[in-house]
């Protein structure tokens, strides 16, 4: 008989899946109840510190009955995998970019309807909890096994390129782009060019290999993960608006005691209205970290802003043929904005 020796990986897999192993900043605990979180992007990242206010908050107000751990990097769960992670129990939270929920709802992706919310004040009537836009989103959101916590702004979609900005369509015909959602990739198609679907953290290599030749990705998304180093030129469409989400499994919620619930809730709220209120000068000083490590920043002209609108269109019939009748309420609430 073969004797089973434990190696490395199938000693942390098995502590894994029992829930031992310790986060960036968690640790051993003696605390009630553990909130693991997963997260794709480095802790270092906006989201990441707008996790960390939340643990502190969290850890502060239960006493330390309540720990938080906080697995940043996609250590445990790519961007991909979190829904289905969180869904079905196997982490009680995690954070996921809005359009990784459009398999089960395609409606999310009314963010990524290019160029319909172009200023502050219509992104942040659509994203208020309970708003005609996001309301029927976070109910959807439940029929998955996951409850929405809070909303992560991101900030703007731009581009990245070498040897020059993408400043219109034609500068994208025939090229490779990296999109992280199905609508973001519709856009790119529209535009005359060849989408491939990279998650966040493989980005940087994506870039690197020459697998792709634009990127699309949030500005402070270059700063956290040093894209500089492999492109060279940003250019500024913000052509549509980034949201990630901090959902809980349901059943682990639903057995939480109401007291637990609501301090949660409310360092969720506090989180939210922190990351919401600084997301635009957290996306002015990494344009500003872009600039200073070498990268050329293009802000392109009313024209060429309508040359991609004018090419916009097929997104939007996309979307509603795909996203039936709720999608046709949210586009509906969002154009009313």
């Amino acid at each position: 008989m073969t004797r089973f020796v434990p190696t490395r990986r199938t000693v942390l897999g098995t502590a894994l899946a029992a829930g031992m192993v310790f986060g960036l900043t968690g640790g051993a605990s003696a605390a009630d109840t553990t909130l693991r979180i997963s997260l794709q992007l480095p802790l270092k990242s906006h989201l990441g510190q707008n996790l960390l206010l939340f643990k502190q908050e969290v850890e502060k107000t239960s006493n330390g009955a309540i720990a938080v751990e906080i697995y940043d990097s996609a250590q445990l769960y790519k961007d991909k995998e979190v829904p289905a992670a969180v869904g079905s129990g196997s982490i009680e939270m995690g954070v996921a970019s809005l359009t990784r929920y459009v398999g089960d709802i395609p409606a999310v992706d009314i963010f990524y309807q290019p160029f319909l919310f172009d200023s502050e004040e219509k992104v942040r009537a659509a994203v208020a909890k309970g708003s005609d836009v996001r309301g029927p989103i976070d109910e959807a959101i439940k029929d998955t096994g996951s409850t929405v916590l809070w909303w992560q702004a991101y900030g703007g979609a731009i581009m990245l390129s070498n040897g020059g900005p993408i400043a219109t369509p034609d500068a994208m015909k025939g090229k490779k782009a990296r999109v992280f959602g199905k609508t973001l990739g519709d856009f790119v198609t529209a535009a005359g060019g060849a989408p491939t679907l990279i998650s966040g953290s493989e980005q940087y290599l994506a870039y690197q290999r020459g697998t792709v030749d634009i990127g699309m990705t949030g500005v402070s998304g270059v700063k956290s993960r040093k894209l500089w180093e492999v492109m060279d030129t940003i250019t500024v469409t913000n052509h549509a608006n980034i949201e990630f989400i901090v959902v809980v499994n349901t059943d682990f919620w639903n057995g939480l005691s109401d007291e637990h619930k609501a301090l949660i809730e409310a360092a969720a709220a506090k989180a939210e209205t922190d990351v919401r209120d600084r997301v635009s000068q957290i996306e002015a000083d990494a344009y500003a970290a872009a600039k200073e490590n070498g990268m050329n920043v293009y802000q392109p002209s009313a024209a060429e802003i309508d040359a991609w609108r004018a090419v916009s269109q097929p997104v939007y019939d996309a979307y509603s043929e795909k996203a039936g009748d709720l999608g046709a309420s949210i586009l509906k609430a969002a154009q009313a904005l």
